[in-house]
């Protein structure tokens, strides 16, 4: 088995600024945490460096205006007025933005190439999970939609290919949906906070694709306070059996660590150690339905200096097949320290967790409601009648 770890340092130059919630230091972090556990030096695993997503590459998800808008943006960020998604808000002009997003684009693009190819059996963009950013427009923080434009690369280049990807970010993946939602050679299933309560807003359960595409897309939208034992539900009753009825020949999954109970945009309640088990949970997936072969990528994850890093650390552990460490190295504690300026001091083991669990009560609600919406799926959905 070999596993790649797509990355180079200069990926975290996709910064926003200081006061945006989205730091780059959620992934770079988790890769120094991984190097520091010993998982990049072990048997079977190779750092690859990307290369930038090319012009033809993105331009299978994007329109060329918005290509171009992006560039022009890169080029002066001061001079920028705001269009195509670009500006004050969630996702502002920044000098280098096209390179920096080509960039994180050109690294789920090349795992995904890797892993089809059997360069690798499995495969890690911790930059990637970009799943906002639209055919004409940037959203949520995403400018380049990096699985989109991956998944779009490998079926291109290998027709008849059958990918299912899936999202666990607590945002519902809105932008690969739309990339793939009148197409049947790619299930889009998301498991995601409700849009009653979160950006986008969307993610229903009546939203199933259309035309070709009807019924090759799923969405859970969870109630606030879902946590562990919600997500272990949904991916036993609602992704497993719906992913061995679409019998993938890859699984793509984004990651992202924003379920977390620590994150501050979020209401939902997963742990590190429930993120590391519903990693674990696809790639036993991957290896029940496909050989093994899966790409992940990260995603949000906006506990950015303890939370984030710490799963995503774990996830290449998950790749590995191997448990990650029981604590944190010191170094690694006063590096995350420092990276927040003092603000945030993480704590001692990888699994601990410092914010309070919610009432029992609001637990029950989040377990009834989950309940609720996994029985409307597996009576309605296209993919789950009849299991």
């Amino acid at each position: 088995m070999r596993v790649e770890l797509i990355y180079a340092p200069e990926m975290g130059n996709y910064r926003f600024g200081v006061a945006h919630p989205m730091q780059p230091e959620r992934f770079t972090l988790a890769v120094e945490l991984a190097r520091d556990w010993g998982l990049l030096g072990a048997d079977g695993v190779a750092v690859v460096r990307p290369l930038p997503a090319t012009d033809s590459e993105l331009l299978l998800a994007h329109d060329s205006a918005y290509v171009n808008a992006v560039k022009r943006a890169s080029a002066d960020a001061n001079g920028w007025h705001d269009g195509f998604g670009i500006g004050a808000g969630d996702t502002p002009a920044f000098a280098g933005m096209h390179e920096a997003a080509a960039l994180a684009t050109g690294a789920t693009v090349r795992g995904l190439r890797d892993v089809v190819a059997g360069t690798c059996l499995r495969a890690f963009s911790p930059a990637g999970g970009l799943h906002h950013a639209h055919r004409d427009r940037a959203a949520g923080f995403c400018i380049y939609n990096d699985l989109a434009v991956g998944i779009a690369a490998a079926i291109a280049e290998n027709p008849g290919l059958r990918i299912a990807y899936v999202d666990l970010d607590a945002h519902h993946g809105d932008g690969v949906q739309e990339a793939f939602w009148t197409r049947s050679d790619c299930v889009t299933i998301s498991v995601h906070e409700s849009g009653m309560y979160l950006y986008p807003g969307t993610g229903r359960i009546v939203e199933t694709g259309s035309g070709p595409g009807e019924g090759f897309a799923l969405n859970v939208p969870l109630p606030p306070d879902s946590g562990d034992e919600c997500y272990a539900i949904v991916l036993a009753e609602v992704v497993a059996p719906a992913l061995r009825a679409f019998d993938p020949d890859v699984i793509v999954v984004q990651l992202g660590a924003d379920s977390h109970r620590n994150d501050p945009l979020t209401h939902l309640d997963t742990t590190v150690a429930g993120q590391f088990a519903n990693a674990q949970a696809l790639v036993a997936l991957a290896e029940e339905l496909c050989g093994g072969r899966i790409l992940a990528t990260g995603g949000g994850g906006y506990d950015t200096y303890s939370a984030a890093p710490r799963a995503w650390a774990c996830v290449l552990a998950a790749l590995l097949g191997v448990e990650p460490p029981a604590s944190l190295p010191e170094a690694w504690r006063e590096a995350a320290t420092s990276a927040s300026r003092g603000v945030v001091t993480p704590p001692l083991g990888t699994f601990e967790e410092r914010a309070p669990e919610p009432p029992a009560e609001a637990r029950d609600r989040a377990l009834a409601g989950t309940a609720d919406v996994v029985a409307q799926l597996r009576a309605t959905h296209p993919l789950l009648r009849g299991v």
